[in-house]
């Protein structure tokens, strides 16, 4: 497997302007990274081709992968128009992804709060997030980029769910950006899931959470609740409650040999729990 970075995991240096998109990059190969997954969060690459351009230069430098492309998206607008229009935006997304020459791109759905994300919402949401889907990967064949939907928030999340869509989808060019953190917001067993969810994966995220019970007394700044009532916090992957040593030995088992991206949401300071995030799974994946 090929080990490397989300610049996600440095998302509040890039907010601060303590570090740049090309800051973070050179940060991953002085930690050992091998890759670096571009996430534009604190930058944008739209209409910015120079910053495109800078990227794939540093790539080049630095002797660092771009391993993918990932975006937010909310396919389940109001009206027809502005859900064409949103198909519209992520396909000029696609082109930014082949400009950076990756051949992995993730796009969001939906995000619904807890109390919209019914299994009957979304029974009748999913036509439209197929065709979206349909349409984006069509795009992306020109390239030979291969697109995805994550198990994100609290919507499109859980197993059955990604992989119904997937299915549905149909494209070979098409399917899951598997994050091993985010499937207890959803109160699903990341191993039970994960292991459901290994054929259509496409680009591995490794998270860690801490997990405490339904409690009567908030826990205070950094945590969230899953939809059962569990809270939840972002931890340093390896320091988490997810048995991520077990998690990796089956995925590895499965064959899947390509990315894996770090990535760190914690309350730490991310350059620090990024770091110690990166080299607990490398040791781990030596070790398997």
């Amino acid at each position: 497997m090929i080990v490397g970075m989300s610049s996600y995991s440095l998302a509040n240096a890039i907010h601060s302007g303590e570090m740049s998109i090309l800051d973070v990059m050179d940060w991953t190969k002085a930690q050992g990274g091998d890759h670096i997954e571009i996430v534009p969060i604190g930058y944008t690459l739209t209409d910015n081709n120079h910053l495109v351009q800078d990227i794939i230069k540093k790539a080049n430098e630095l002797e660092l992968g771009l391993s993918n492309y990932a975006i937010g998206a909310e396919f389940l607008t109001d009206n027809n128009k502005d859900y064409q229009r949103e198909i519209d935006r992520v396909k000029k997304e696609v082109d930014i992804a082949n400009a950076l020459g990756v051949k992995r791109m993730r796009h969001d759905v939906s995000f619904k709060p807890p109390t919209e994300a019914s299994i009957e919402q979304f029974d009748r949401d999913l036509p439209k997030i197929v065709e979206a889907c349909q349409e984006i990967a069509d795009y992306a064949k020109q390239y030979e980029i291969i697109t995805s939907i994550e198990n994100h928030g609290f919507y499109i999340q859980g197993s059955d769910r990604v992989n119904l869509i997937i299915k549905k989808v149909n494209r070979s060019n098409f399917g899951l950006t598997l994050d091993t953190g985010n499937f207890l917001c959803v109160d699903e067993d990341p191993y039970c899931a994960i292991q459901k969810c290994l054929d259509n994966t496409t680009m591995l995220h490794v998270k860690d959470f801490y997990v405490r019970q339904d409690t009567t007394n908030f826990l205070g700044e950094g945590w969230l609740t899953s939809i059962g009532g569990k809270y939840l916090r972002g931890a340093i992957t390896g320091h988490g409650d997810i048995d991520l040593r077990t998690i990796l030995q089956v995925i590895k088992e499965s064959g899947y040999d390509s990315y894996v991206s770090i990535e760190f949401e914690g309350m730490e300071e991310c350059k620090k729990a990024s770091n110690i995030s990166l080299q607990n799974v490398q040791s781990i994946l030596k070790q398997l």
